[in-house]
This record gives C-alpha cells, structure tokens and sequence, in this order.
C-alpha cells in the first residue's frame, strides 16, 4: 500500500522577532496586552504593572470577551487548514472571511469536510476582521487590511450579502407608561426596576451606563459614573465611548413617571449609601444585595415589561420578544424628545448628527407626504 505524502506543515511564527509577546493566556484566550521584559530592573515592576492597567482599560471588558473570542476562531480555522495565523498574512485573512461569508468556516484541513457552518453576516465579518487587525497590534505587528487580498474581498461580501440593520423597536413615552403600570410599586424589585427604566429612558442610556452608575464619584473600581441629585433633577456623570459627559435628567412633570422621584424612593427604601445603584433583590424580595447587576438585566427588564404591558400587541409574542431590547429605551428618547437635533445628539453623547438620526424611530410614518405637497 502506497503511503500518503504527509501535508505541509503549518508556517511557523519566529518567536525571536516578538520578544516576550505572550501570544495566548492560560485560559486559552488571546492575551491583550505586551509582555513585559522579565529583565526589567525591580523598582519598574510596579510600573509594569500600572501599564497593564492602562491597557486593560483601553477598551471594554465586552469588547475584549468578543475579540478573544473571534481570535480563536480564526485560529482555529488556520489550524484545519494547516496554516499559521501569524505573522499575519493578508491572503489568509482573505480566505478566512470568504469562508465565513459562505459557511465554510467550520469546514476541516483543506476544505475536504463536510461539516458547515451558517454564513456570518457582513457585521459579524467586519468584527472578526477588527479583531484580527486588534489581536495582531497587541503582538507588536500590523495587518494591511488595505491590502487587496482583504479590501476587495470584503468590498465584494458587503455588496453581495450587506442587508439594512436590524434595529430594536423604540418605546415611546405612551409604552413606557403603560410598561410602568405592570411593576409592584410596593416591592423592593419593583421600586428598583421602575427607576432603571425612567433613568434609561430619560437619560438615553446604553443599559451598560444604567447598571454602571455609583451613588457617588470614585466608589467602586468597576464604575461607568455616578449620579448627584440636585433640585431641579439628576445629573448624571458617565465614562462612554467618546469619554466622559454629563447627562441632565430633568423632574417629571408628574410623580408617578418622574425618573428623580423614582430613583430617590428606590434609594431610600433600600437604604443605599454607597457603590453601585442598580443592585440585586435577594431573600424574596426582601433584601437588597451588594453586588452590581448585570447589564443583561436592563435587557430582560424592557422585554418582559413591554411583553406585560401589551406594547405592539398587533404582533404575535415571537415577533415582540425579538423586537424589545434595552436600545429601545434609547432609541425611545430619540424618537420623542421634540426638541432641536442638536439637544439631543449631546444627550445621547454621539459624534455626529447623522448618529443620532439613526436612533430617531417612529411609527407614524408618513406624517410629511411629499407627494399631496407636490400637488399628485
């Protein structure tokens, strides 16, 4: 019996050229940062420490989770097709998102298996393509995505396979009452989850900024910001994607929907003094515990009180658990707040108006007919 000829071996990655990059934790995931020289004098340690830190925190606990995530994953297809993922190849790359583009990602060596994936969409493909450009800087190297090899390749996913987003449903302020309506007033849970739907909806909050606010400046490390109650309202003090901002959060016109009022029972009921404001009800109901929820619950909140309060019921119940997330309180602000533009793009803490008019959803559509202003 003839013996198979054994299948190149895989391109190996000149550790020399690196230094002391450690290329992956003990965990298996991608490590973010450089390695400092061992050799370092023992009076910088600390300092090497410190950088640590600072890098760590130059991007989101969340955003890192999905880089390492997509690391391994374009790893692990370089490995079944007997390739190296380093030093970063722009060929490589070009296949790998082709194959994400067309299901063949999970294929085996060589593209002979049958196993297949589902086709990534084009937000999905642009991530992973991120997360390889970041993966590679944190190892002292540079991928070309200019490179034709990736370029036109991607250039050519995004017009066959680009479709309009998929956006959340706003909450108008009518769901929102209505959403307030179907919460135990009289409960711990229920005092707290209408304050974190008042604050997200009047602050324009992402649901991460909800669950990130402290009582006060400086309280905990894992802090997004902090809150100050002052006469005429709220104001709030976040750490977001363009840095810091200063949200105003006006009184309500009426009690029972003022996100001031709100938040002041619901500290004082649960004898909040310092940490997190948005924490777990425990013992029933009963108590509150010291740790900072997780901000999947603002998510799971807005879908189970607009599911309660009957919001779009002209849908089936399928179609509205996908429709409400905790961007429909945001987007919900957007929408409503009649005021000028430019109020609310501050509000809201984007770069551009053209962001904020991506929020701006309503579902009377049609109120300018350009066709009877036309004279047809």
């Amino acid at each position: 019996m003839k013996r198979s000829e054994p299948g190149p071996k895989p391109r190996t990655l000149d550790r020399s050229a690196l230094g002391d990059i450690e290329l992956e934790t003990g965990s298996g995931r991608p490590s973010p940062l450089m390695e400092m020289n061992a050799g370092l004098p023992a009076h910088l340690q600390e300092l090497t420490d410190r950088a640590r830190g600072y890098v760590e925190a130059a991007s989101s606990a969340n955003t890192r989770r999905a880089y390492a995530s997509d690391w391994k994953h374009f790893g692990a297809w370089c490995r079944r097709q007997n390739l190296s993922p380093l030093p970063p190849d722009p060929q490589v790359v070009g296949l790998y998102i082709t194959a994400c583009a067309s299901g063949g990602a999970v294929g085996s060596a060589g593209g002979t298996g049958t196993r297949k994936s589902k086709p990534n969409s084009v937000s999905t493909i642009e991530r992973r393509l991120a997360a390889i450009g970041w993966n590679c800087t944190q190892r002292g190297m540079t991928l070309d995505r200019k490179d034709r090899a990736i370029a036109t390749v991607m250039a050519g996913i995004r017009n066959k396979h680009a479709a309009p987003p998929r956006q959340k449903e706003a909450l108008l302020p009518e769901d929102l009452i209505a959403m307030l309506e179907t919460l135990d007033r009289g409960t711990l849970r229920g005092m707290r989850d209408r304050a974190m739907l008042l604050i997200g909806f009047a602050g324009g909050l992402r649901r991460s900024e909800v669950t990130g606010l402290d009582l006060g400046r400086d309280q905990t490390e894992d802090g997004r910001g902090w809150i100050e109650i002052l006469d005429k309202g709220l104001l709030i003090t976040l750490r977001g994607k363009t840095g810091w901002r200063e949200v105003e959060v006006g009184r309500g016109s009426l009690d029972a929907t003022c996100p001031v009022i709100a938040t002041e029972t619901w500290i004082k009921f649960a004898r909040l003094a310092k940490g997190p404001l948005f924490r777990r009800v425990t013992g029933k109901g009963k108590d509150v515990g010291p740790d900072r929820l997780n901000d999947q619950e603002v998510a799971r909140l807005v879908k189970r009180a607009a599911l309660a309060a009957g919001v779009r019921g002209d849908l089936s119940e399928t179609q509205r658990e996908h429709l409400f997330a905790g961007h429909s309180l945001r987007a919900g602000l957007a929408s409503s707040a009649e005021v000028d533009e430019r109020y609310v793009q501050k509000h809201l803490g984007h770069a551009s108006a053209e962001m904020t008019r991506k929020y701006q959803r309503r579902r009377d559509r049609f109120r300018v007919n350009l066709t009877k202003a036309a004279g047809l």
